[in-house]
């Protein structure tokens, strides 16, 4: 898939309050074209994982919404309308698997299955959007802010668990965050860092290689992936992930 990802500066109308800004900083108004990413080759096969990172304005969320705009069967985890009713009810499915689904999400715990969307924290409702997402067995997962409203050890169990659900049913994940700690957890087929001011860089996991720019869409060999120390219950996510147990 070739990439190209830019954006007109929009016309802006001079104040009294712009001047004034302008004048302080001894600057005008942006003009021209901002690019993102200009024919950038990106290797996206349907069952993998692409996770796109950077700082607030580094164009990861437009370079992963330009990958969705060239695949199909996509279902966005931040537009899913949540129904009132219990999460286990919601998911559609049957009972031992939504239960299996629910706990992977982080929400295992037998009375956060039987409440609604509603009675959730912000954090455990992103969880559930997750979850929901892939009881509808898409061909493609988009989710920006990725684990953004979680605590960060639980943001690790996450990712991990989205690693293994992305192998065991060959659903595809598009993920953009700012928060990097996750992805040795993720261990992603292709991680897109964005940077601002410069050409992202492109890491390819079963390529082993690093490319400024581009990267060939052909795949060579594969990484053998860590083991697991994680484990996940019905009743909920205990112990740790790899890359949490080497930091304790």
């Amino acid at each position: 898939m070739i990439l190209s990802v830019n954006y007109e500066f929009l016309p802006k109308q001079r104040t009294v309050r712009t001047s004034q800004v302008m004048d302080l900083f001894g600057i005008d108004f942006e003009q021209g074209r901002h690019v993102v990413a200009e024919g950038l080759e990106l290797p996206v096969e349907q069952g993998s994982i692409l996770c796109f990172t950077g700082d607030s304005g580094s164009g990861k969320s437009s370079m992963m919404r330009a990958v969705c705009r060239q695949i199909e069967g996509v279902v966005d985890v931040n537009a899913l309308e949540l129904q009132p009713v219990s999460l286990i009810d919601g998911l559609g499915i049957k009972v031992t698997e939504g239960m299996a689904l629910l706990a992977s999400c982080g929400l295992g715990e037998a009375h956060l299955m039987l409440r609604t969307p509603a009675e959730l924290s912000d954090g455990q409702r992103y969880r559930y959007r997750i979850a929901l997402a892939i009881s509808q067995q898409p061909a493609w997962i988009v989710a920006d802010e990725f684990t953004a409203t979680l605590d960060r050890t639980l943001a690790k169990v996450i990712a991990f668990n989205v690693r293994k659900i992305c192998d065991r049913t060959g659903i595809g994940f598009l993920v953009a965050t700012t928060h990097d700690d996750i992805v040795s957890d993720m261990n992603p087929d292709v991680h897109v860092v964005c940077r601002l001011g410069d050409e992202p860089d492109v890491v390819c996991r079963d390529e082993n290689v690093k490319k400024k720019g581009s990267v060939l869409a052909g795949r060579s060999g594969s990484v053998k992936r860590p083991e697991s120390t994680g484990r996940i219950l019905l009743g909920g996510i205990i112990d740790r992930t790899t890359s949490a147990s080497s930091s304790m």
